[in-house]
């Protein structure tokens, strides 16, 4: 098996600080937790940001500003979000590809999630492919259903994405694939030989399903984007504390966790 690439999403679109007080929300402060978790174990940071009211948001230049003090901080692989939130606009999703990280989310298809509707139909899903190729960043296929996976092999054909691919398998979202066990089964043996994958385990499925991962070969993300919470009723003290779980159970189960370096030499961008 490769090492263990473990990615920390700190900050997401949902959380407020009424759910875990620990929430980083300021670029200063998402770049102090950043720090953090990689001295814990991370390799890949998982990047939301917020307004100055707290709210989410896609804008360019928070952006600029958040990765601007995370590379000062750390070599963690910065990947963007372009998802932002349910209610954004395609174009307002796309911001961040223009600042040319390294990595970035595609969704490659539509899910009910909670109460909205997370809309990715395939003019948009293309639109963003190319956007990727031509800033140079490496999607990560964000993965709700599995014909999301279907979906990205269709613009693999249409010469849009390329082989191997990374995925992230995000599961246990109200309206997306559960949280269970025989599911990440499924979506792992749907692969084609070669590409590489994550998984982030909404609430209660984040630990189990990172358990998985380890012993399966892939890849883990936790962090407050999916889960505040450290045990039942317990918050997470911050997400250093959920990577720091995650390395310690990696250890006990005989899988080396990757450093930064070495995750994008898993990945395919060392060198970029």
């Amino acid at each position: 098996m490769d090492k263990l690439i473990i990615t920390v999403a700190p900050v997401g679109a949902e959380a407020t600080r009424r759910d875990n007080a620990n929430l980083p929300l300021t670029p200063a402060e998402i770049a102090a937790e950043a720090a953090r978790c990689e001295a814990a174990g991370a390799a890949i940071i998982h990047l939301h940001v917020r307004d100055a009211a707290g709210n989410a948001t896609q804008d360019k230049e928070i952006f600029r500003q958040t990765i601007e003090f995370i590379k000062k901080r750390t070599s963690l692989i910065i990947q963007t979000s372009t998802g932002g939130a349910a209610r954004m606009t395609a174009e307002e999703r796309l911001q961040p590809v223009e600042l040319r990280p390294e990595m970035a989310t595609l969704t490659t298809g539509t899910v009910n999630f909670g109460d909205e509707i997370f809309a990715n139909p395939q003019p948009v899903v293309e639109k963003f492919a190319r956007a990727f190729a031509a800033y140079g960043v490496k999607p990560e296929i964000e993965v709700f259903e599995a014909g999301m996976i279907n979906n990205a092999l269709a613009l693999v054909k249409k010469g849009l994405l390329s082989l191997p691919l990374h995925f992230d398998f995000v599961m246990g979202v109200p309206g997306g694939i559960p949280g269970e066990p025989r599911h990440l089964l499924h979506l792992v043996e749907s692969l084609p030989p070669g590409c590489t994958w994550s998984v982030a385990g909404i609430g209660r499925s984040e630990l189990p399903l990172a358990v998985m991962a380890i012993l399966l070969g892939g890849h883990v993300r936790v962090g407050f984007e999916d889960n505040v919470f450290y045990a039942k009723g317990v918050p997470a003290a911050s997400n250093a504390q959920l990577v720091e779980r995650i390395v310690r159970l990696a250890g006990e189960l005989g899988r080396p966790v990757a450093t930064a370096a070495e995750a994008r030499a898993i990945l395919g961008l060392a060198g970029k």
